[in-house]
């Protein structure tokens, strides 16, 4: 069997190492992979979040080099990371995010995508269009979570929403929320990162210096509890909250102001793949500069440190680089 190299989680330590490459089921594509996004539940994870052990990463794009429909050997992919099983009710109603026998690649059961090789079930797979390049198709994972947001709330053209974060998924949610033409705000610590919206003429303010109405709808994605704390304040009565961040640690709130003000809560995670290409393809969508640094598989540990970084935005390791 051979052998590739990979970032390993072991519950402790995180290492580049040698491990077999993986053999694809029969339903499943032997990837490549070309191109992968560092994501904060990455971070997160190596925090003991989901107490994952095995292969990091799960935003890629990559190359089918083995698969039993042939048609998809050579094509270059990208990948739903949800597995279900494929006959429980959530899985009919193609929803196999929900499955309780699920697998999430690099997160739950099943390794992930910082490696040279991955798994997926052809039913996963979605053909990336000849326009975009890696940099750009790498992001249709983390685009897609950001439109699931407009696929569970009616966000409307009279509608006032806040973002309360200003990292790479706030970003995402506020370009892709502002395309509804609301009266839109990202509330963010890091003067830096605001700054890169003034492009889309998004209006921003400093956490420390919050001074908007009361919102129709908040969404969270700062990752951090003192953003959930925010967002709850800022929610005006019957108004909806929309969670986006996952993390390892606990803390406690109490929840009256939720429920005096009827505060709508809605939790928010992966969203649809085809939706985020074509956002992606026609260039409705800005990607690139959101991109802080890219390096090889041999530097992923140096790679993973600088994700954590306040700075950064978007890491990506190449698999094809360099050391």
């Amino acid at each position: 069997m051979k052998n590739m190299k990979a970032l390993v989680f072991d519950g402790k330590k995180l290492q580049l190492t040698d491990v077999p490459r993986p053999t694809p089921k029969p339903n499943e594509a032997l990837i490549r992979i070309l191109l992968a996004g560092i994501c904060n539940t990455d971070v997160e994870i190596v925090k003991g979040y989901m107490k994952f052990r095995g292969i990091l990463g799960h935003e890629f794009v990559g190359v089918v080099e083995q698969a039993a429909d042939s048609n998809w050997i050579g094509k270059r992919v990208v990948g739903e990371i949800n597995v279900g099983c494929g006959k429980c009710e959530y899985c009919r109603q193609g929803m196999s995010r929900h499955c309780s026998q699920r697998t999430v690649l690099g997160i739950l059961e099943k390794d992930g995508v910082f490696a040279e090789y991955a798994t997926l079930p052809l039913e996963n797979l979605y053909d990336v269009p000849n326009n975009l390049d890696d940099d750009e198709a790498v992001f249709t994972e983390p685009l897609a979570a950001a439109l699931e947001i407009l696929e569970q709330v009616q966000v409307q053209p009279d509608s006032r929403v806040a973002i309360v974060g200003d990292g790479k998924l706030g970003q995402l949610v506020a370009q892709v929320v502002r395309l509804v033409g609301c009266e839109l705000v990202v509330i963010g610590k890091h003067p830096s990162k605001l700054e890169l919206l003034k492009r889309f003429s998004i209006h921003t303010c400093l956490v420390d210096s919050v001074d908007v109405p009361l919102q129709d709808i908040v969404v969270e994605c700062s990752g951090s509890p003192e953003g959930f704390l925010l967002s709850k304040h800022l929610v005006k009565p019957r108004g909806t909250l929309v969670l986006k961040s996952t993390y390892q640690q606990s803390f406690t709130f109490n929840p009256a102001e939720l429920v005096v003000n009827e505060i709508n809560v809605v939790g928010s995670r992966c969203g649809p793949f085809l939706p985020a290409l074509q956002l992606l393809k026609n260039r409705l969508v800005e990607v690139s500069y959101l991109v802080t640094a890219k390096l090889s598989l041999q530097s992923a540990l140096e790679a993973f440190k600088l994700a954590q970084q306040a700075e950064s935005l978007k890491i990506l390791i190449d698999m094809c680089g360099e050391q």
